[in-house]
């Protein structure tokens, strides 16, 4: 009897399991997973200070970061999935070494130090939340990361990873708690009334880039081999009967990733600039003071879910970091990679993965403050991030490398603007620093 009540509790669970597999959520893939990596909890406390420190003025941002986001991670998309390969070892067939050393270099370095920015918020959000010391919250955050990506196969790690996108859900719940201008809103989203000085432009600078980092553009290309292989689908420059229905689903997911992440960066900037601005709160330096600050003027649930969206976004943000990095090395190294394979048969890509987050660990008990490491994180970002998009361009571009599956004029136009506008960040950074 007790046996027949065990199978059938088990058989109730993988229904539910089998149920969640089929939902629509589900169905998204690599896209939906970048664009909520995007919103980590260093990307959080960027957002948090353009709201607080300029209201509904930075709203403009968003709609103009979208089109440039999306046309850049379609890019790295449809190159990891028509040539089989990520974006790193396409890079290395048609570039010099130093092209590909010198990216992969600073790719680590920023991705360590943005790692050691994300972790100490979660620490500082979960100590908020569980009022259990940071430190001890942080050490959990860093074993779990760690396990769940070496021990767990990635066709299962993926699925919970989608899952966690919606912990994002929360930003938007606290715009509608409390009161909102909309008819304002919607006139400074696309009229602003700013004053352009160098504070102006240092937070815009920071907007751009947090919203369009290298990191992201590795991740894509390589978790589309990851799903090519999870399924055993062939590239698409030897299967062009598949193209269609996969440029297709690419399209789709890329989009509507990406319009996830802005829009939720949109609705920080907000929850912060009807709130934080609007009582004098004009400095924020992390995602969970921005938690903090909103406890007085939201009420203790509205706290209770920014504090809860900073947590489950940094599960999916460090996890993305490390993998990218991974990624990037485990190529340009020639290494067997990636995170469907076990541990023994991928030492040096989970090397990487395990020294960079233990690093970024390390890192915040030494005299590096950790929003320190997020500034030169941002600053090696600038750095990284122009060159890049211009190799991310000619590659999608280039019929050698892309076959008939070369992007269109309207995509590629749209990644030589993201050239311009991150090269006039990239140039504003260094002006103003």
């Amino acid at each position: 009897m007790a046996r027949a009540s065990s199978d059938k509790a088990k058989g109730h669970i993988q229904t539910a399991i089998d149920g969640l597999r089929e939902h629509p959520l589900a169905q998204l893939g690599p896209g939906l997973i970048t664009g909520v990596a995007d919103d980590d909890p260093s990307g959080i406390a960027t957002y948090s200070q353009a709201g607080a420190q300029f209201g509904l003025n930075m709203l403009w941002t968003m709609p103009l970061a979208y089109p440039l986001m999306a046309g850049v991670q379609l890019m790295c998309a449809r190159i990891g999935r028509v040539t089989g390969k990520g974006l790193a070892a396409n890079i290395k067939s048609a570039f010099p070494p130093c092209v590909l050393y010198g990216l992969v270099l600073l790719l680590l370095i920023a991705n360590t130090l943005n790692i050691s920015a994300d972790l100490a918020a979660m620490g500082e959000a979960g100590e908020l939340v569980t009022h259990v010391d940071r430190h001890v919250v942080t050490i959990g955050f860093v074993v779990a990361s760690l396990g769940l990506q070496i021990f767990i196969p990635y066709h299962r790690y993926v699925f919970f990873l989608k899952w966690l996108t919606l912990s994002l859900l929360a930003y938007f719940a606290v715009v509608f708690m409390v009161r909102v201008p909309w008819t304002d809103v919607l006139h400074r989203t696309f009229v602003p009334q700013l004053r352009w000085d160098g504070d102006a432009a240092m937070v815009v600078v920071g907007i751009f880039g947090t919203t369009i980092s290298p990191y992201l553009f590795f991740w894509q290309a390589s978790e589309e081999v990851e799903d090519m292989r999870e399924h055993h689908d062939h590239r698409l420059m030897s299967d062009p009967a598949a193209a269609p229905a996969e440029l297709d689903r690419i399209n789709f997911d890329t989009w509507s990733g990406m319009f996830y992440s802005n829009l939720t960066a949109y609705f920080i900037i907000l929850a912060t600039g009807v709130t934080l601005h609007a009582a004098g709160v004009r400095d924020i330096q992390t995602a969970a003071q921005a938690a903090s600050a909103l406890r007085p003027l939201a009420g203790d649930f509205a706290f209770a879910l920014f504090a809860i969206g900073i947590v489950g976004v940094g599960l999916i943000g460090v996890p993305v970091l490390a993998g990218s990095a991974a990624y990037a090395l485990a190529e340009a190294m020639n290494w067997q990679w990636g995170l469907e394979r076990k541990a023994q048969d991928a030492r040096g890509f989970y090397g990487v993965i395990a020294v960079s987050v233990l690093l970024a660990f390390v890192i915040q008990y030494t005299p590096i403050n950790p929003m320190k490491a997020l500034f030169y994180s941002a600053v090696i970002n600038g750095l990284v991030a122009v060159p890049l998009l211009v190799v991310i361009v000619l590659l999608a571009s280039r019929r050698k490398v892309m076959g008939k599956y070369a992007v269109g004029l309207a995509t590629k136009g749209l990644g030589w603007i993201t050239v311009g506008v991150m090269g006039a960040a990239a140039v504003a950074m260094f002006a103003l620093g």
